[in-house]
């Protein structure tokens, strides 16, 4: 198993002991059986989440085709994110809880973050998950989007995906990306790493992702939405053989 744990060059990371850790976890699976498996665990494993020590807030989610943003189903890659007191416990849950295990013995592959909140905005299923940190904000970062659509517009949303799933695909500063969500066509998260804060504002500001939020606050297209930004404190496991944070310069 790959790990990282790592500190960008002249950044120092102030850590407490009991502070907030949020957790993606991605796990890839190859056979139809390992598939039929990590889809009904969508609704099987929901039971054991809740009882999980330390857990708090958890999604279970499918993902998107091509670079991920897409309505179409990726039925081979499932992830599970969640938040934690901390990132030892965090870490001992990933890493030893049956459940956990079980997905990892069952997929080809897997790959868990670990983060913590630099902002914050609006709500996940009525709730208000992510508690921002106290660190350094400068080096790589993570944005999170998160959104239920309106079903009445959800064809005018997913026309304009294409256009920016294009764009980000072919941006050297996104480190990785990927679209996933709880319920197809309906609710939709978005995860990306980008190599600082500024790639990403301008990404955010410019071309078809510009037009795109233009015409979310215009028109109204979601009943509920959440915006989240992430330091990265480190990972466990390889996703396409390496960690995709081998792309981060580290000391």
């Amino acid at each position: 198993m790959c790990q990282s744990k790592f500190t960008l060059k002249g950044i120092h990371r102030e850590r407490t002991t009991m502070s907030q850790v949020v957790s993606f976890s991605l796990f890839r699976f190859g056979s139809l059986r390992a598939r039929i498996w990590a889809f009904l665990m969508m609704g099987l494993a929901r039971r054991h989440m809740s009882k999980i020590e330390g857990i708090d807030f958890w999604k279970l989610c499918g993902s998107g085709s091509g670079e991920g943003f897409t309505p179409l189903p990726n039925t081979s890659v499932y992830a599970i994110l969640a938040t934690w007191p901390d990132e030892a416990t965090a870490r001992r849950a990933i890493e030893n809880d049956p459940l956990f295990q079980r997905y990892k013995d069952t997929a080809s592959e897997h790959w868990s973050m670990f983060m913590s909140t630099d902002t914050a905005r609006g709500e996940w299923s009525g709730k208000t998950p992510f508690i921002p940190t106290k660190h350094n904000k400068s080096g790589p970062l993570v944005a999170l989007t998160r959104a239920t659509i309106k079903p009445s517009i959800a064809a005018r949303f997913w026309r304009r995906v294409p256009n920016i799933s294009n764009v980000i695909g072919q941006d050297p500063n996104v480190i990785f990306k990927i679209g996933v969500g709880e319920i197809p066509l309906l609710h939709q998260v978005t995860f990306s790493i980008w190599r600082d804060a500024t790639q990403m504002a301008n990404f955010a500001r410019t071309g078809p992702h510009a037009e795109a939020i233009k015409a979310v606050r215009s028109e109204g297209w979601f009943n509920e939405e959440l915006y989240a930004r992430f330091t990265l404190l480190s990972d466990i496991g390889t996703w396409g053989g390496v960690s995709p944070l081998a792309k981060v310069d580290t000391a």
